[in-house]
C-alpha cells in the first residue's frame, strides 16, 4: 500500500497543507522545530488514531484552533481509499471512503504504518512495557481479532482491579464476583498469549535472517516469551486460560490485599536473545541496536505476510542514530521495496549514495516546500551528529 495524497487542516503547527508523495522514498529535510517531525506524526495518526509523541489530543490541534483534521489518500492493491480523520475537543471520527467507523478500532488496518525512531532503540533495553506496546500496537494493525480480545481484556482487567481494590478497602465482600471476573480475564487472557506467541514467532523467523546478514552470520537472534504462565510457548489457548485461572485463584489473597491483578498478558515479556545470551542484560550497545534494527525491519515482512500488502514505513531521524554499516542495511532492506518517509536535518555519505531518485521535501515553519530537482546529488547537506562524531560503539 502507499500513501499517495496528505492533507492537513489546523495539525500541529500546520495551519493548511496539501502534499502528493513518491510510492518509493520521501526524504522530510528541516531543522529542528520546523515540522518535519509533525508531519511525519499526522500519517501515523491518520493510521493508527493516535500519536506516537502524547496522549493528549489537544496537543495535535493548531494553537487556537478548536479542530484539526487528517485527510489521505491510499493506493491498495484492490483500488484507491480516501481515509479522513477529525479531531475534536470531544474526541475522534474516522472515515474510510467517506463512511463513518462506530468505532475507531473499526477503522484501523485501513493504512497499516510502521514507525522507526530514535527512541525504538530502546525496545531492547527498555522497560517490559516499551516491549508489550510494541506487540500490541504492530499486532493490532494486522489482526481485528488480536485487537478486539485486547480491548475485551483491557476492559475486564479495569473491572476486576476496581473490584480488588473494593474488597482491599472492604467496601465489598462477595468473592463470588471476583471468580467470575477471573474466569472472564483468563479466557480473554489465555487467547491473547497464544497469539502474541505465534506473531513473535513468525516475527522471529524474520528477524533472524536480517540480524544474520547485519553481523555477517556471527549471531544468532531468537526471542523468548516471558510469563507467570510456565511453559506459555508451548501450551495450547485453553492451557494458557486454565493455568492464568489457577493463578488467580493461588494468589486471591495477595491480589486483594495489593489491590490489582498480578498475572495476565499485561505483565508479560519478551527477551530477545543472541546467542542464547538475553541482549538486554549482556548484549553491546551496537549489539543492542542491530536487534532492535532486525526486529522493527522484520515488521515489514511480517505484515507483507499477514495483510498480502507492505505497509508504509516511517523513519523519524533514524539515520543519525545508526553508524554507517547499519544505515547501509537499513536503506538497502527498504529499497524499491516499501513507500519509506525519512526525517532527517540532513543526509550521510551513506544515505546520499544509496537512496535512488526520492522525492525530497524541505520543512520550514510548518511548509511543506517540494524540491524540483529531486535527487541527493544536489542536495544541501546538513551534517548529522553521525558525520560530526565518530562513531563511539
Amino acid at each position: 500500500m502507499k500513501l499517495t495524497e496528505l492533507n492537513l487542516h489546523h495539525f500541529r503547527n500546520y495551519d493548511e497543507a496539501q502534499v502528493e508523495f513518491s510510492p518509493q522514498i520521501n526524504v522530510l529535510i528541516g531543522e529542528n522545530a520546523q515540522g518535519k517531525t509533525n508531519l511525519l506524526e499526522s500519517i501515523y495518526v491518520l493510521a493508527m488514531t493516535r500519536s506516537h509523541r502524547t496522549n493528549n489530543d489537544r496537543e495535535l490541534i493548531e494553537f487556537g484552533k478548536d479542530a484539526a483534521q487528517i485527510k489521505g489518500t491510499v493506493q491498495r492493491e484492490l483500488g484507491s481509499l480516501k481515509l479522513e480523520l477529525d479531531i475534536g475537543k470531544h474526541g475522534k471520527k474516522a472515515k474510510a471512503n467517506h463512511l463513518e467507523k462506530a468505532r475507531l478500532s473499526e477503522y484501523l488496518g485501513q493504512l497499516n504504518v510502521i514507525l522507526f525512531a530514535p527512541e525504538d532503540l530502546a525496545l531492547v533495553k527498555g522497560a517490559p512495557t516499551v516491549r508489550r506496546r510494541f506487540i500490541d500496537m504492530e499486532f493490532g494493525q494486522v489482526s481485528p481479532k488480536y485487537l478486539h480480545d485486547l480491548t475485551q481484556y483491557r476492559d475486564i482487567l479495569k473491572q476486576r482491579n476496581r473490584y480488588l481494590k473494593q474488597l482491599q478497602s472492604h467496601e465489598a465482600q462477595d468473592q463470588l464476583y471476583l471468580e467470575v471476573l477471573s474466569e472472564q480475564l483468563a479466557a480473554v487472557g489465555g487467547a491473547i498469549i497464544s497469539q502474541r506467541v505465534k506473531f513473535l514467532s513468525e516475527l522471529e523467523g524474520y528477524a533472524q535472517k536480517l540480524h544474520q546478514s547485519i553481523t555477517q552470520g556471527r549471531e544468532n537472534l531468537t526471542f523468548e516469551y516471558s510469563s507467570a504462565v510456565k511453559d506459555a510457548a508451548a501450551l495450547t489457548e485453553v492451557e494458557l486460560s486454565e493455568a492464568l485461572m489457577d493463578l488467580y485463584r493461588q494468589n486471591q489473597s495477595k491480589e486483594i490485599f495489593q489491590g490489582t491483578t498480578l498475572y495476565g498478558p499485561h505483565r508479560d515479556d519478551v527477551r530477545f536473545l543472541i546467542n542464547h545470551k538475553n541482549v538486554q542484560t549482556y548484549g553491546s550497545q551496537g549489539q543492542q541496536r542491530t536487534t532492535a534494527l532486525s526486529v522493527k525491519l522484520a515488521e515489514i515482512d511480517l505484515m507483507k505476510n499477514q495483510t498480502g500488502e507492505y505497509p508504509v514505513l516511517l523513519l523519524d531521524d533514524v539515520l543519525s542514530e545508526l553508524d554507517g554499516a547499519r544505515q547501509t542495511h537499513l536503506l538497502k532492506t527498504i529499497q524499491d521495496k516499501v513507500q519509506t518517509f525519512l526525517t532527517t536535518p540532513g543526509l550521510s555519505d551513506v544515505a546520499r549514495n544509496l537512496i535512488k531518485e526520492p522525492r525530497i521535501f524541505h520543512i520550514r515553519d510548518g511548509q511543506i516546500i517540494p524540491e524540483k530537482q529531486a535527487t541527493l546529488k544536489t542536495e544541501v547537506f546538513y551534517p548529522t551528529k553521525q558525520d560530526k562524531t565518530a562513531n563511539k560503539e
